[in-house]
């Protein structure tokens, strides 16, 4: 009988093998033989692993559930079992996650529980009204004439690099109109106005080069996006300069 050549096939699986092997100390990322014995295991010490995780992370969300549920009187059984009574199909992660950060959410659900439990209605659209901080008590005073500032002012919603790049170029945050979800105030936003009261409008990069070169940025033509000035603008202007 005629041999089989499989030498391409052969090779390609021990290169996959040490492949997955890279990284073994000794031998084992080496040699072909040590090298499958030690992926095999190590597949059946990954499989147990993730067998555990799910253990960890079941037992995490059942404490934040039931530390949830004790808030409104219930324990962790009886909820479970109140949303199986009211046909509420909500996994343990997603109660969980609920319970910790949409805590108005999770009393509406076991609002809902503890009428399947009663024997009451379940209703399926529930109205959440979100608490908000309640104010603080003002100091009695003497009431005045007129109050400090007439005109209420209102706080401009805008990104963390909104504002710093409104600091760098000296622009009135105040003033700008935002293009961000629900108005919110982005870096391009700022950008543009700086733009229109004619103020320099380039990279960080940028600005620390013409600082190194002794550039004037307001005699550099921006060639980057939205007319940006770019460190290829810098050095440009300053080989035409020397």
């Amino acid at each position: 009988m005629a041999r089989t050549a499989r030498s391409v096939h052969a090779r390609k699986k021990r290169r996959k093998v040490l492949e997955q092997a890279k990284g073994y100390r000794g031998t084992k990322h080496t040699s072909y033989k040590r090298a499958k014995e030690q992926v095999w295991k190590s597949g059946v010490y990954a499989y147990e692993g993730r067998k555990q995780r799910k253990r960890d992370f079941r037992a995490l969300w059942i404490q934040r559930i039931n530390a949830g549920a004790r808030e409104y009187d219930i324990s962790y059984s009886k909820l479970i079992h109140g949303l199986r009574l009211a046909e509420i199909d909500l996994d343990r992660k997603i109660l969980a996650d609920l319970a910790v950060t949409e805590p108005e959410i999770f009393g509406a659900i076991v609002a809902q529980a503890k009428n399947a439990l009663d024997g009451k209605a379940v209703e399926r659209r529930v109205k959440v009204e979100r608490s908000t901080e309640p104010e603080q008590p003002q100091a009695h005073s003497k009431p005045t004439a007129e109050p400090e500032t007439s005109a209420e002012t209102t706080e401009v919603e805008a990104t963390d690099a909104a504002e710093r790049r409104a600091e760098e170029l000296d622009v009135d945050i105040s003033e700008v109109e935002g293009s961000g979800a629900e108005g919110r105030v982005l870096v391009e936003d700022v950008e543009e106005e700086a733009e229109e009261e004619g103020k320099v409008h380039a990279t960080d990069a940028a600005e620390r080069k013409a600082k190194e070169l002794g550039v004037d940025l307001s005699t550099v033509e921006g060639t980057g996006q939205g007319g940006r000035i770019t460190v290829g603008d810098v050095e440009k202007a300053a080989k035409r300069d020397e």
